[in-house]
C-alpha cells in the first residue's frame, strides 16, 4: 500500500478543502485537483511529515550554511478531517476518517524557504535529499527536477499570498 500526495496552493483553508476534498468537505462529491483548476503537483510518495520535511531542512541548511539533520521543528497541520477524532473513531460508518484521505496545511515558513532557494543551490540540496532512506530517485537529475518542481510551486504560492497544502490518500 502506498501514499499518494498532491501539493497545491490556495488562499485559505476553506478554499483548500473545497478544492481537495469537495464542497463543505463532502468527499463523495469531490472532483480532482486538475478538474478544479488548482495549481498543483503530483508528488506520489513524497509525504509532508517526513520526506518533504527533510527537503525543507536541507533547504534551510543551504540558506544558513549550517549542516541540518532531521526535519524542521515546525510541521504540517491537519485541516481535514476535523479533529478531534469522531466519537466511535475509525469504526463509525460514514466517518471521513475511513476515507484514507487527509488534507494538511504546510507552514508558510516552509513555502518561503522553498521559494527562496537559489537555482545554484538546487544540485547540492537535491543530492542530500536523494540520499534519505525514505525516497528513491532514478538519478541525480530526477532529484533536481523534483526540488525545482517544489520550489516553483512554493514561489507561485508566495507570489499570490497563498498557502501550501498537501492532500494525501492512503
Amino acid at each position: 500500500m502506498g501514499v499518494l500526495c498532491d501539493y497545491f496552493h490556495a488562499a485559505d483553508r476553506a478554499t483548500a478543502v473545497e478544492l481537495a476534498i469537495g464542497p463543505d468537505g463532502d468527499w463523495l462529491s469531490g472532483t480532482s485537483l486538475e478538474d478544479t483548476g488548482a495549481d498543483w503537483i503530483d508528488a506520489k510518495g513524497i509525504d509532508p511529515d517526513v520526506v518533504l520535511a527533510q527537503l525543507v531542512a536541507f533547504v534551510e541548511g543551504a540558506a544558513s550554511g549550517a549542516s541540518v539533520n532531521g526535519g524542521p521543528a515546525d510541521g504540517p497541520e491537519l485541516v481535514w478531517p476535523d479533529v478531534p477524532y469522531p466519537r466511535g473513531g475509525f469504526e463509525e460508518p460514514g466517518s471521513p476518517w475511513n476515507t484514507g484521505l487527509i488534507l494538511q496545511q504546510l507552514p508558510d515558513r516552509w513555502r518561503d524557504l522553498l521559494a527562496a532557494l537559489p537555482e545554484d543551490a538546487v544540485p547540492g540540496v537535491a543530492a542530500r535529499w536523494s540520499g534519505i532512506e525514505e525516497l528513491r530517485f532514478a538519478d541525480p537529475r530526477d532529484a533536481e527536477d523534483a526540488v525545482v518542481t517544489f520550489v516553483r510551486l512554493a514561489d507561485r504560492a508566495r507570489a499570490t499570498g497563498a498557502h501550501l497544502y498537501c492532500r494525501c490518500c492512503v
